[in-house]
């Protein structure tokens, strides 16, 4: 598995991290919410659910990267370039809901995707 890969796949990782904790810890504090697009205490609680749902997936990816490369090897690295093509493939998702989104497509997809590339030309 080439380093500069994994390590790219490793910033996607510890930012899905992030994600996690704001969606599933922490979604109900006013700079979580807002950040999220939210403008009330009411909508944010009454998205709480979804939203830990969610944070969840997000640590799942997280947690596959992480083990993928310490794994290695030709398992470790499909592991982790399905893990980073997923949050690629949320991200597109994501941006099927509106071009406000495109912001938070991208910053969640950035690291992923050259990691994705550098996986195919190295």
């Amino acid at each position: 598995m080439p380093l500069v890969a994994a390590v790219f796949a490793l910033l996607a990782a510890a930012l899905h991290v992030a994600i996690f904790v704001m969606e599933s810890v922490l979604w109900t504090r006013p700079a979580v919410y807002r950040r999220f697009g939210l403008v009330s205490a009411d909508e944010a609680q009454a998205t709480r659910s979804m939203a830990y749902n969610q944070g969840f997936y997000n640590l799942f990816l997280a947690v596959g990267i992480v083990v993928g490369v310490a794994v290695g090897g030709d398992v470790g690295t499909a592991l982790v370039v399905f893990c980073c093509a997923s949050i690629v493939a949320a991200a597109a998702v994501l941006l099927t809901t509106g071009l406000s989104y495109v912001r938070a497509a991208v910053a969640q997809a950035l690291f992923a995707v050259i990691a994705l590339v550098l996986f195919a030309v190295l």
